[in-house]
């Protein structure tokens, strides 16, 4: 058990790390490689941010823990819209001045309804899962052709400023790009093997392991990267990574796992509880973040509370259904 809580400590020490080298290095190399900043933010930014969740998910469902797998999913959501939001918020008010990220907010809302009804009989099978990375390509193509079309977009500013920050000569981003990958696959495969002993252990689903200490810990790089963007001024970036990651988690994170193995005899409290959750918090990001009648998109402080709030009741009722047995 202790061996098994150091390995989690340890991979998610590797995997935010591992995922942060892998990011600069991948949207150093496009760079060099004369790609637009905007489409570098849109793709490989927006890829590389969740790639944490991507790999810990599909070694999960190699080691025979799909549940893991989609709780890894779900739950990051949740993280990335309650925890991370919630907290930027209160940090500082957000303001949403990309037409693209307005565009991005109803997109986000029919992927997980999509994903809802895949869920509706307990299951994700293979070919819904290959549906979600059918959708997950569809997604990259038109990021890719609205970063073409939308040059002049408030979110290509502030990418234009990031990435001029970040940029290093071609040879040390390869370098980045490649140690990053091969120590994000080595950290997660570490972390799954803690989580599910763990799990064992205790005697608690994988499910709520994925739901709670490993979604968490796979989110921490938008929580760093929201908060840093808000602080310098890039709204539009602190609140475009996480929409985009919440949609490349529900169509490539389920995608790959369920194509590797098939999500079956799922807990119907994973569409009532787990699911739900993450669609309120969906509706709610909708409403405070798109702008309607003319209205500018923003999440004030009041609003980051209410997003946190959602956040703290559902992993309070998580912890309570674990000490009761109902989890």
């Amino acid at each position: 058990m202790l061996i098994a809580m150091l390995a989690v400590l340890v991979g998610f020490g590797l995997l935010i790390w591992s995922a942060d080298r892998f990011v600069d290095g991948a949207a150093a190399t496009a760079y060099h490689a004369g790609m637009p900043s905007l489409l570098i933010g849109m793709v490989i930014v927006g890829f590389g941010t969740s790639a944490p969740e991507m790999v810990v998910s599909a070694m999960a469902a190699l080691d025979g823990s799909p549940e893991l797998a989609l709780g890894n999913a779900l739950g990051s959501n949740i993280v990335n819209t309650g925890l991370i939001l919630g907290v930027t918020a209160l940090i500082m008010p957000i303001m949403v001045h990309s037409k693209i990220v307005r565009k991005e907010l109803p997109l986000l809302i029919l992927i997980c309804l999509g994903a809802g009804l895949m869920l509706w009989d307990n299951a994700v099978l293979r070919w819904e899962a290959a549906l979600l990375l059918i959708g997950f390509f569809a997604l990259i193509g038109w990021s890719v052709f609205s970063a073409i079309r939308d040059r002049g977009d408030a979110l290509a500013t502030d990418f234009d400023q990031e990435i001029h920050e970040h940029t290093m000569p071609l040879a040390k981003a390869i370098f980045w790009l490649a140690v990053g990958l091969i120590v994000l696959v080595a950290s997660s495969r570490l972390l799954v093997w803690g989580a599910v002993t763990i799990a064992e252990s205790l005697g608690v689903s994988d499910l709520v392991i994925g739901l709670t200490i490993v979604a968490l810990g796979t989110s921490l790089p938008e929580l760093a990267s929201s908060v840093i963007a808000v602080r310098k001024g890039e709204h539009d970036i602190a609140i475009g990574n996480i929409v985009g990651s919440n949609m490349f988690n529900i169509l490539a994170v389920v995608g790959i796992a369920g194509l590797i193995e098939p999500l079956t005899n799922l807990s119907q409290q994973v569409l009532t509880r787990d699911w739900a959750t993450m669609m309120i918090l969906m509706v709610m990001l909708l409403l405070m973040a798109y702008g309607f009648k003319g209205r500018q998109g923003r999440i004030n402080r009041f609003e980051g509370f209410g997003l946190l709030l959602v956040f703290i009741t559902y992993n309070s009722y998580l912890v309570f259904s674990v000490l009761t047995g109902l989890a």
